[in-house]
């Protein structure tokens, strides 16, 4: 039998997650300075004057699953609903740079987004989408630049004009090593590759953002609203660090820099985290250096909590990825995704998909919302909120600092016992009935649920593992040993890598085989 709900004994001091102390009422004096307008430094109340009346929120759907020829089927689906940019799952074994038919990736292949193995996967996924008119964001990082590569090979092959490719790799590996785990090669070898990818895209795409700098899964390992946007700054300092040291230009890579952060339930505490966010990012940047307006400016995508839906009563889901979706388009987001309510018990439906989509498409169209810019400006809580995030979050930056920039704290294991020690308290307090979720140890349901799960077959492997036969047998062999080898001479030399991984997916090298020449230089971490 569930247990009746008892409701807790609130504290009169009520605070967020992150600490924060909540008055019973705000006025004028809580505020502190009134921000500036929109569009002008250091951006509080977003980057565009207009913000959403000139141009709409790019709605993304994040999918990918089995084969490249499936999820392509959902992508069309997708942009026949109305999603106005594409968002790409991969699953583990091309996360962490395995073919298909390696013996590590059983059981993986096709799981938790799509497998992509080489440039023929690349064309299955995207038949049909012109990739010069589609905006696409790629959620890769140990193995960004081999994706990146496949899909401006596969531009090129549709003779799109590489100057106007759009699009994001996600491409940040430090909160691999602080929250997630699909890492490959040592911290520093791998900040080259991305400075790599910076350098390369700056001359050859000049659209394309080259780095997420990733909020996102530090927030699902655990992390408080605060520690997201320090650590993720933090990271994001250590790029451009890194870039700058390669002798790259802050006002070229620096506008091509994008965030991508987590939407959570504490609808004004997120909002206030986005608003601080892009004030300090746009003060970081002015600090290392940059003058030109567009490389101070902080956009980012959103994507509702995945870790705060729940398997109980699984359409509550609905109601907290709305909750969520308004907070991202509240607090400025320039691109957003929907979690369908099904994804706390697996891969999202077909139709789990259409309503999270369409949750965006009322919120934009209907609500209200988008009419005018930072509809909550002004507001004596969202103004205290943000400074009293803002405060908190520099003083988390001091800290890594202190241990000289985000690599270093990362190999002391700073970062990531902060976050371990927020994930233990937060799930203490569902446990002892602190914090409550509603259906999970509150208004308990003892019906079954019905709701239909979407699974993966195993056979998936199967048909990746004679695709890769195939192309292995049909390929020029001598092309791809001698390409195989160039990058590992530029690999060791400390040469930009990009121009020749390019060379080597259109030759039909696979993924695997690019990121095992690489294991040969930097070793595994």
């Amino acid at each position: 039998m569930p247990r009746p709900f008892i409701q807790p004994f609130m504290p009169k001091k009520i605070q967020t997650d992150s600490g924060i102390i909540i008055l019973p009422v705000y006025n004028e004096k809580d505020m502190g300075a009134v921000p500036e307008n929109a569009g002008e430094f250091p951006y509080t109340r977003g980057i565009y004057p207009d913000m959403y009346r000139s141009k709409m929120w790019t709605m993304r759907q994040y999918a990918g699953f089995s084969t490249a020829a499936e999820s392509n089927k959902r992508y069309h689906y997708l942009l026949g609903q109305g999603v106005t940019g594409l968002s790409v799952a991969f699953d583990l074994p091309t996360q962490i740079g395995y073919d298909s038919d390696h013996l590590l990736a059983e059981g993986e292949v096709g799981k938790v987004g799509v497998a992509i193995d080489s440039i023929v996967d690349m064309e299955e996924l995207f038949a049909g989408i012109p990739l010069e008119k589609i905006s696409t964001s790629m959620t890769i990082n140990a193995t960004g630049f081999i994706l990146l590569a496949l899909y401006v090979a596969l531009a090129k092959k549709q003779g799109a004009d590489l100057k106007k490719i759009s699009g994001t790799v996600q491409n940040d590996i430090l909160k691999e090593y602080a929250a997630r785990g699909t890492y490959i090669y040592p911290p520093r070898p791998s900040m080259r590759i991305i400075t790599d990818i910076f350098e390369w895209c700056s001359m050859e795409l000049p659209k394309w953002n080259s780095i997420s700098i990733s909020g996102y899964h530090i927030r699902e390992a655990g992390s408080t609203a605060v520690q997201e946007i320090a650590f993720t700054l933090s990271n994001g300092k250590a790029y451009v660090k890194a870039a700058l040291e390669k002798g790259l230009d802050i006002n070229v890579f620096g506008k091509r820099l994008s965030f991508f952060f987590n939407a959570h339930n504490n609808l004004f505490e997120e909002v206030a985290k986005f608003r601080a966010a892009r004030r300090m990012w746009a003060r970081i940047m002015k600090d290392l250096g940059a003058t030109d307006p567009q490389s101070l400016m902080l956009r980012f995508h959103a994507q509702t909590g995945g870790s705060t839906l729940t398997a109980q009563q699984p359409l509550n889901n609905i109601a907290r990825v709305t909750i969520q979706a308004l907070s991202a388009v509240l607090g400025g987001t320039q691109s957003l995704h929907t979690n369908g309510y099904d994804e706390a018990l697996g891969l999202p439906t077909e139709s789990a998909a259409g309503i999270a989509l369409r949750t965006q498409q009322i919120i934009g169209f209907e609500s209200g919302i988008a009419d005018t810019t930072d509809p909550l400006g002004g507001s004596y809580l969202v103004e205290s909120l943000t400074s009293s995030v803002e405060q908190a979050a520099w003083d988390i930056i001091r800290k890594v600092d202190e241990y000289g920039g985000s690599v270093a704290a990362i190999e002391e294991g700073f970062i990531q016992n902060e976050i371990a020690k927020s994930a233990y308290q937060q799930q203490r307090e569902v446990e002892t009935g602190e914090k409550t979720i509603v259906g999970v140890n509150a208004f308990q349901s003892p019906e079954k649920d019905p709701t239909p799960v979407f699974r993966v077959d195993d056979s998936i492997r199967k048909i990746q593992t004679d695709k890769l036969a195939r192309i292995r047998t049909q390929r020029d062999h001598a092309k791809v040993d001698q390409l195989l080898q160039l990058l590992n001479d530029k690999a060791s030399s400390g040469e930009n890598i990009m121009p020749v991984v390019v060379e080597a997916v259109e030759a039909r090298c696979t993924l695997g085989e690019i990121a095992d020449t690489l294991r040969e230089v930097f070793g595994e971490y």
